[in-house]
């Protein structure tokens, strides 16, 4: 509990509820592009350089088997491509494609406009001292 009345929420609770309103944001922000959050998530991952399936499926924390749906339909709309592994020709590497590109850049700036407007009340200063904590328990930041 924090300070307060006995019935105060705990700063897990209000974290939380924070965190549904940013996933809520980030949803209606990708919608107009025809993309669930997880496919963003994806597209990405893969837009920073060319990935393997299971390692995809690693670094979203997903099962291998969940990643090939999100593949799939992000391949079907012509975002990603599949293509032979230079190193092991049996292997497949997932890349984006040029329109993967330009959507992921227009999906992350609505995302960005939406989370600017949630959090402007917030002066610079609380927004840097919050990037800051965030930071800090970040548990992908491998301290």
């Amino acid at each position: 509990m924090t300070e307060g009345t006995p019935h105060s929420e705990s700063t897990g609770e209000l974290f939380a509820r924070n965190a549904r309103s940013l996933r809520r944001l980030w949803a209606d922000a990708a919608a107009p592009f025809g993309l669930s959050p997880h496919q963003v998530r994806a597209l990405r991952v893969i837009g920073e350089a060319p990935i393997r399936p299971g390692t995809l499926a690693e670094r979203l924390h997903i099962a291998p088997r969940s990643v090939t749906d999100v593949v799939d339909s992000l391949e079907q709309t012509g975002l990603i491509v599949r293509a032979p592994d230079p190193g092991d020709r049996r292997a497949v590497v997932l890349d984006t494609t040029a329109e993967g590109r330009r959507t992921l850049t227009d999906v992350l700036a609505a995302r960005d406009r939406a989370v600017d407007g949630w959090i402007g009340r917030l002066t610079e200063h609380d927004r840097a001292e919050l990037h800051r904590i965030l930071a800090l328990l970040d548990p992908d930041r491998g301290d």
